[in-house]
C-alpha cells in the first residue's frame, strides 16, 4: 500500500480548511516533502515528527494531537468519525460554532476551529453578550420573557436582554434563546444516560431509535417497526387515525384535541371519537340519539322500536322517516321550523303548552314580538304570528318608534350619539332620540347600532336557535332554554 501523497492530504482535509480557516499552519509546515507519489520522505524521522507536534511540545509527546498519524511531516487526521478532526495538526475538533438567534457567533464574531472569537465589546460562547449594556433592567427583562411571560423560562438569568441558561453540571443541557429547552428531562434516572442510550434528545423530548419506546426510550419492542405500524394503521390508512401515538403495535389515543375540547377517543386504532356524537344530539330531549338509543363511535345504536340517524323515528309509524320529515318541514328549511320536535309527521312545539309557539309546523312564534323586558310590541301594537301590527302613530319592528316627535332636532341627535360622538355609530339614522339601524345590514342592532348579531351563537342554522333574543353578541334565552345558543330545553312543560 502506497503512503499518502500531498494530493491525498488535500482530499482528506475538510472543505472548511480549504476555504481558509483563521488558524493557519505553523511557519515550519511544508505540505509536501516527497518528489512524487510513493517516493521516499526527504525528512529525517525526528524532523518529520517535530513538524507533526504542536509548537513548543518536547519530543515524545503525542503527534497530531493524538488524533491522526504523521506522514513525512504531514498530519493525516483520523476519519473514524468523519469530519470530527481537522486542521494542519488535527487540532480542531468541531466544525460548527455556537449560534444565537439563528446567527453564527451572534453576528459579533468569527468562527475559528469550532469556537467563536468575539469582536471587541462582545463575549459569551456565541458572542451574544455585550460588554456594556445600555438597556434598563425593565427593558432587559422584557426582552428575556418567553411566550408564558417567564424570564428565561425560570431556567436562567437575563443579561442585557439575553438569557444565560443554567449550566450547573457544565453539560449544556439547558439551552434556547429563552432557555426553553431542558434536556435534563431526557436523562434516565436509573442509567443516567440521555434517552437511555437508545435515542436522541431534542428540547427535552426523546426521539427513540427503532425498536425502543417510552418517555426516555426505556422500553424495547419485540416486534419490527413495520409490524408495529401495520397493527396501528386504521381502515382509512392513517396511523392511529391521526388521533393517537403508535407504541409497539398499540395505539395510545389522545384525550384532548388541539382546540382543548375533551373527547372520548377509543378503539384499537383510535377510530372512534365520541365527540362525533354531537351530530346526533337532540336538543329537545337534551340527550344523544333522542333518548332512544346509545351513541357509539359517533353513530346511534337505536333501542327496539326506533330508527333514524338520531333514533327519532318510531317503527310503529306508517310513514317513512323521509315522509315524516317532509310533512314536518312545511315551507321552512328545518322540521317544525326549528321550534319543535317531529315525530311521525306531526310537530310538537316547544316549550310544550306555551301558547306563544304554534302552527302546524310551529311556524308562528309570538315571543319574537317581545322585548328583553317581555313587553309585547312595545305596548303599542298586537302580535300576529311573530310579527307586530302597530297602532296608528307608531312603527318599528317592535312598534318602538313614535311617528310624531316633540324633541328638537338638536336634542334628538344628542341622544343618538355614541361615546365617540358618531351618530348611531355611522350605521343608522336618528329619529326622536332613538337610533333606527340600517335595514340593509340585518345584523346591526343595539341602542346605538353598535352591536353585530352575527356574533351570537347559532344552532341548526338559527341565531340563538330561535329560542332567545340576540343582545349585542350574546343570546338572552327565553324561559326553559339554556346553552350558548339557547339550544337546550331544560324547563318544565307549561300548564
Amino acid at each position: 500500500m502506497r503512503p499518502p501523497s500531498f494530493g491525498d492530504f488535500w482530499l482528506l482535509l475538510p472543505p472548511l480548511l480549504v476555504a481558509g480557516l483563521s488558524a493557519g499552519p505553523p511557519q515550519s509546515f511544508s505540505p509536501s516533502l516527497r518528489s512524487w507519489s510513493g517516493a521516499p520522505c526527504r525528512l529525517s524521522r525526528a524532523e518529520s515528527e517535530r513538524r507533526c507536534r504542536a509548537p513548543g511540545q518536547p519530543p515524545g509527546t503525542a503527534l497530531c494531537h493524538g488524533r491522526g498519524r504523521c506522514d513525512c511531516g504531514v498530519c493525516i487526521c483520523h476519519v473514524t468519525e468523519p469530519g470530527t478532526y481537522f486542521g494542519p495538526l488535527c487540532e480542531c475538533h468541531e466544525w460548527v460554532c455556537e449560534t444565537y438567534d439563528g446567527n453564527t457567533c451572534a453576528g459579533h464574531g468569527t468562527c475559528d476551529c469550532g469556537k467563536c472569537r468575539c469582536d471587541l465589546g462582545w463575549s459569551g460562547d456565541a458572542c451574544q453578550y455585550p460588554t456594556n449594556c445600555n438597556l434598563t433592567k425593565k427593558k432587559s427583562n422584557q426582552m428575556c420573557k418567553n411566550s408564558q411571560d417567564l424570564i428565561c423560562s425560570n431556567a436562567g438569568t437575563c443579561l442585557c436582554g439575553r438569557c444565560k441558561c443554567d449550566d450547573t453540571g457544565g453539560n449544556g443541557l439547558v439551552y434556547g434563546k429563552f432557555c426553553e429547552c431542558d434536556d435534563r428531562e431526557c436523562v434516565d434516572d436509573e442509567t443516567e444516560e440521555i434517552c437511555g442510550g437508545h435515542g436522541k434528545c431534542y428540547c427535552g423530548n426523546c426521539y427513540c431509535e427503532a425498536g425502543w419506546h417510552g418517555d426516555k426510550c426505556e422500553f424495547q419492542c419485540d416486534i419490527s417497526p413495520w409490524e408495529s405500524k401495520r397493527r396501528c394503521t386504521s381502515p382509512d390508512g392513517a396511523v392511529c387515525s391521526n388521533r393517537g401515538t403508535c407504541v409497539c403495535g398499540e395505539c395510545s389515543c389522545h384525550d384532548v384535541d388541539p382546540t382543548g375540547d375533551w373527547g372520548d377517543i377509543h378503539g384499537d386504532t383510535c377510530e372512534c371519537d365520541e365527540r362525533d356524537c354531537r351530530s346526533v344530539y337532540d336538543r329537545y330531549s337534551d340527550d344523544f340519539c333522542s333518548g332512544h338509543g346509545q351513541c357509539n363511535c359517533g353513530r346511534c345504536d337505536c333501542k327496539a322500536g326506533w330508527h333514524g340517524k338520531k333514533c327519532e323515528h318510531p317503527r310503529s309509524c306508517p310513514l317513512s322517516a323521509e315522509e315524516s320529515f317532509r310533512k314536518c318541514q312545511g315551507s321552512s328549511a328545518l322540521p317544525c321550523s326549528g321550534r319543535g320536535k317531529c315525530e311521525c309527521g306531526k310537530c310538537t312545539c316547544y316549550p310544550p303548552g306555551d301558547h306563544r309557539v304554534y302552527g302546524k309546523t310551529c311556524e308562528c312564534d309570538d315571543r319574537r314580538c317581545e322585548d328583553l323586558d317581555g313587553v309585547v310590541c312595545g305596548g303599542h301594537g298586537t302580535c300576529s304570528c311573530g310579527r307586530c301590527v302597530c297602532e296608528r302613530g307608531w312603527f318599528g319592528e317592535l312598534c318602538q318608534h313614535p311617528r310624531k316627535c316633540n324633541l328638537t332636532e338638536e336634542h334628538s341627535r344628542s341622544l343618538c350619539e355614541s361615546a365617540d360622538g358618531t351618530l348611531c355609530s355611522g350605521k343608522g339614522s336618528c329619529h326622536c332620540g332613538k337610533c333606527i339601524c340600517s335595514a340593509e345590514e340585518w345584523y346591526i342592532s343595539g341602542e346605538f347600532c353598535d352591536c353585530d348579531d352575527r356574533d351570537c351563537d347559532k344552532h341548526d342554522g338559527l341565531t340563538c336557535t330561535g329560542n332567545g333574543i340576540c343582545n349585542c353578541g350574546n343570546c338572552e334565552c327565553w324561559d326553559g332554554w339554556n346553552g350558548n345558543a339557547c339550544e337546550i330545553w331544560l324547563g318544565t312543560e307549561y300548564p
